[in-house]
């Protein structure tokens, strides 16, 4: 498993005492807190997942035979200096003798291994001997079948705020099988380090599929709880069904926190950087341009070998590596634009779709007009930058599509 960081402490001082499941240790963190005023001083409190809120669903899962919809973001954090400092979802679950039947994996697989875009399949866990169900395989939505055994489903997933990142398709798919089935569900909340903006291409409903459900901008800017309250509540479940939804919300966690992830939500998004700058590299995906996938800095450069050689003082060579067995422009030289040390990002950049369109030396050569258009949610995309207009004046097309999500976003932002 790959860290972000060390997981010390960086706060000024533990307030929140609360028991994580299966160990007496008080309730950790991540690298994110949130500041108040307290008389003269200013007090940093650590932000805390939802799944470490233990005391508001573990009642609910008393006598009851769960399922669990996660990955190996999946995790309880502890107050600890000793490694791991978090313990599974699911392995914290079984050692105070929850009932969980199943789990049901998503796209990169229960333990994170999955390529993109590579098939998941069914098994058993070697550590636990639990059933695994694939929801990024034959199915994408748990069964009738798979559901019937079951009284409750807990979905704990790190998501990354862009449409096109499978975690929520499958989120609302699993509520739409829950809503079918009547079995209740529970989303332990987590923050969203993209959270911070909305902004991006609008998807438009012909484009619907796995790359985006809904007719929402390219970052949506809520956290995968209130997303599910969206769903829920706006009638976007098939037949217009409601689950029976419980959100465990997060604590100290607000949308100007920078929130660190601890462990990588998928091979690819190896650190800050790169999954600061995914919504604006991940429209890569739809051409024929390396986005760093074959390297150790996925998201945080592009190239291509027919980019024009004079036009780039950088290049690198993609080789296969974890997350990647085949990537773009394997074992060629690539030009291209190294990005690790740019400061953050607080909006969805088109400059460097443009700039490698620009300096292609063949243009036709640079999208995968079908791929390009699911990433974008719309075909308008790749037609305004083939005709040459400007960044700017592409972003004032969005406008009017993004204020209006915004005010159906207010009626569920919790934080």
């Amino acid at each position: 498993m790959a860290f972000f960081s060390s997981f010390k402490s960086t706060f000024f001082i533990w307030f929140l005492v609360l028991s994580s499941c299966g160990n007496n240790d008080k309730v950790h963190h991540t690298e994110g807190a949130t500041s108040v005023q307290a008389k003269d001083s200013v007090i940093t409190l650590p932000v805390t997942v939802g799944a470490n809120r233990t005391k508001l669903y573990l009642e609910e899962l008393k006598d009851k035979k769960v399922g669990v919809v996660a990955n190996q973001t999946s995790v309880i954090f502890k107050d600890s200096e000793k490694e791991p400092s978090y313990v599974h979802l699911v392995d914290s679950l079984l050692s105070l003798n929850v009932q969980v039947q199943k789990v049901f994996a998503p796209e990169h697989g229960f333990r994170g291994a999955a390529d993109a875009g590579e098939k998941v399949q069914d098994g058993t866990d070697p550590k636990t001997g639990l059933p695994l169900i694939s929801l990024y395989g034959k199915n994408r939505k748990p069964s009738t079948d798979q559901l019937k055994d079951l009284d409750v489903v807990i979905f704990d997933i790190q998501d990354v705020g862009v449409r096109f990142y499978t975690y929520i398709a499958t989120l609302q798919l699993v509520m739409e099988a829950c809503a079918e089935s009547k079995k209740p569900i529970i989303v332990l909340d987590r923050p969203n380090p993209n959270g911070h903006y909305v902004d991006g291409p609008t998807m438009e409903k012909k484009h619907k599929g796995f790359l985006g459900l809904q007719e929402i901008p390219l970052v949506y800017g809520m956290t995968i709880g209130e997303y599910a309250t969206m769903i829920n509540e706006e009638g976007w479940l098939e037949g217009g069904k409601k689950a029976n939804l419980k959100v465990i919300p997060l604590e100290n966690w607000t949308y100007e926190t920078e929130y660190s992830l601890p462990i990588r939500p998928s091979p690819n998004l190896p650190n800050d950087k790169s999954i600061n700058l995914y919504p604006s590299l991940g429209l890569f995906e739809g051409t024929n341009v390396n986005a760093g996938r074959g390297t150790e800095f996925q998201f945080q450069r592009y190239g291509a070998s027919f980019l024009d050689s004079t036009q780039y003082s950088f290049s690198y060579v993609p080789m296969p590596n974890f997350g990647s067995k085949h990537p773009k422009e394997e074992g060629k030289k690539c030009f291209g634009k190294d990005l690790s040390q740019i400061p953050r990002k607080n909006e969805v950049s088109l400059h460097w779709v443009i700039d490698a369109y620009m300096n292609s030396e063949d243009k036709s050569n640079i999208f995968i007009t079908s791929g390009f258009t699911k990433h974008a949610g719309t075909e308008i995309l790749q037609k305004q930058i083939e005709d040459g207009m400007t960044e700017a004046e592409i972003k004032e097309t969005w406008q009017p599509q993004l204020e209006a999500f915004k005010k159906i976003r207010a009626k569920y932002l919790i934080y």
